[in-house]
């Protein structure tokens, strides 16, 4: 009963306010200024030294109040552990910000004076930190996912005083603090949910799908209960498809399911199981754990760029978003580039058109495609109605081209049909030589996985997309343009901010998750990267 009594008196004296300059004259910095010009030296529960971004937001933050304490009662201090505790479900782990250090440091008496400014130091580190982790991301993007970014495109906003803002006025909210920090985004959102319900879930159990011949409509194979089992398991077919007496053949209710969970996983839904839909089946649960994670990350990443209105390029999910006041107005296919030719991460401003445009074939190309076949025969010059000029556009004799070393030259293709980028290319600045634009492979939308092309962005429709471009007048006068069929390079009167942007996963409102294939395989080295950083966070 002492024990009790005396613990309820130490907690009661920790959080009584402590006045600015209580413990010094004018001329003596108060206690905890003091502790934040050498943090960890005088803390050493802080771990590892403080980086300069971290002691300055604590110093900012701190500054206001004249360096007293600010986590000094329970009413903030409780519902502080809470939110952290509830990073889990954004994919961050809570230990690396250390509630239950920090309830024991608050509760803890010890002999060091220093002890109640260095436990609140460790809350308000914690706090700033998480909130600087969900507004920003866990890890630095250019480090692991770099996005290029134009001179003239919208400038990373400096957020350090909103941040500021942000946890100065959630002291009286901290859940509110929280959720100001999160991205404002739907997609985020609705993925943290799928997140929250994967985490939270029971295992589910069930035996991986051997290897083996591609199941097609109509067979019979030994591997068909192992397979039903799997899609019962995440509600693709009802519990009775188990059952003894139905039908061992792979039937339509069957090919339906496979169909269902193809179109979630970003597959071809033809109800074939090749090797592709076989892998998909037997990713674990915590494989799709970990996907969810590190898109959690990306959607942190990305919130940075969308803007309100703007052209949004979801490169592993093949497809274009015309955003106007936050919400999609206009969606299509594209298609990407492929594993060997990526199409890279892009933040610039649309700005001109080029329509009935030639094809200047792109260096890479030339030299890896183009110059093979030549080589081999020079008819394929003709055929593929292709000019050969120099840097200045003079327009060179192909027979007088040493094509063994060419050298500076230039392969060029006439506005027409047959020209890969259609009737227009939308332009924004880049090095990467990539831009979005009109093809003639129309039947290539028709596939759910569109990785084809060397790196540039075919758009279905793109005709569609222009005209959303356009003002009024400029909708005239490039329907002019088009008919005359000459090459011409438009500018537009308002640029568009565009953004070229990869991840692997996402979600609808219901939090029910959809997948897409990891083109490019980055996702595990984000996601070791993640566990990484936790695994030093948690040593220090």
């Amino acid at each position: 009963m002492y024990k009790k009594h005396a613990f309820r008196l130490f907690a009661a004296l920790l959080f009584i306010p402590v006045a600015a300059g209580a413990a010094a004259d004018d001329k003596t910095p108060p206690p905890l200024r003091t502790v934040l010009d050498s943090p960890t030296s005088r803390c050493p529960a802080l771990g590892a030294p403080l980086d300069q971004a971290a002691r300055e937001r604590l110093v900012a933050f701190y500054q206001p109040e004249g360096f007293a304490p600010i986590w000094t009662s329970y009413a903030r201090l409780d519902p502080l552990l809470e939110q952290l505790k509830a990073l889990a479900d954004d994919g961050l782990e809570p230990s690396v910000y250390g509630p239950e250090r920090i309830r024991h440091a608050m509760q803890t008496a010890t002999a060091d004076p220093l002890h109640r400014e260095c436990a609140d130091i460790q809350a308000s580190h914690a706090y700033l930190q998480a909130l600087d982790h969900l507004a920003h991301g866990r890890l630095p993007q250019d480090r692991f996912e770099p996005v290029w970014r134009s001179p003239n495109a919208t400038a990373q906003q400096q957020e350090t005083r909103r941040m500021q803002a942000i946890a100065r006025a959630g002291l009286d909210d901290i859940a509110g603090a929280f959720e100001q920090a999160r991205p404002a985004l739907e997609p985020y959102h609705n993925l943290r949910k799928a997140y929250a319900r994967l985490r939270q879930a029971p295992t589910a159990s069930w035996l991986p799908l051997p290897s083996g011949k591609t199941l097609r409509p109509g067979m019979d194979d030994d591997r068909l209960p192992l397979l039903r089992r799997r899609l019962v398991a995440e509600d693709y077919l009802p519990a009775s498809s188990l059952e003894a007496d139905v039908a061992t053949g792979y039937g339509d209710r069957d090919i339906a399911a496979v169909k269902a969970f193809q179109a979630r996983h970003g597959l071809q839904d033809d109800g074939i199981v090749g090797a592709e839909t076989l892998a998909a089946l037997n990713a674990t649960p915590a494989e799709r754990l970990g996907q969810l994670r590190v898109n959690l990350e990306r959607m942190r990443w990305l919130a940075r760029d969308i803007e309100p209105h703007s052209l949004l390029v979801d490169i592993a999910g093949g497809r274009v978003v015309f955003f106007q006041d936050g919400e999609p107005r206009w969606e299509a296919r594209t298609q990407v580039g492929r594993e060997t030719r990526p199409t890279p991460a892009i933040k610039s401003n649309v700005t001109r058109l080029t329509l009935n445009p030639t094809w200047t074939i792109p260096p890479t190309i030339q030299r890896e495609d183009k110059l093979p076949k030549i080589r081999e025969n020079i008819d394929y010059l003709a055929e593929q109605g292709l000019q050969v000029i120099d840097y200045d556009g003079r327009v060179l004799d192909p027979q007088q081209v040493d094509w063994a070393n060419p050298g500076k030259i230039m392969l060029r293709q006439a506005a027409g049909p047959d020209n890969p980028l259609g009737r227009v290319v939308i332009r924004f600045a880049n090095p990467f030589s990539i831009y979005l634009h009109d093809t003639p492979s129309q039947g290539l939308f028709t596939r759910n996985q569109r990785a084809f092309s060397s790196g540039c962005v075919r758009v279905q429709s793109i005709m569609e997309l222009v005209d959303l471009l356009l003002t009024d007048e400029e909708r005239e006068r490039v329907e002019t343009l088009l008919a005359r069929g000459e090459t011409y390079e438009f500018r537009l009167a308002q640029p568009t901010p565009i953004l070229l942007g990869y991840w692997t996963a996402e979600a609808d409102s219901a939090g029910t998750p959809r997948f897409r294939p990891d083109i490019y395989h980055r996702d595990g080295t984000l996601l070791a990267a993640l566990r990484s950083a936790d695994r030093d966070a948690l040593l220090e």
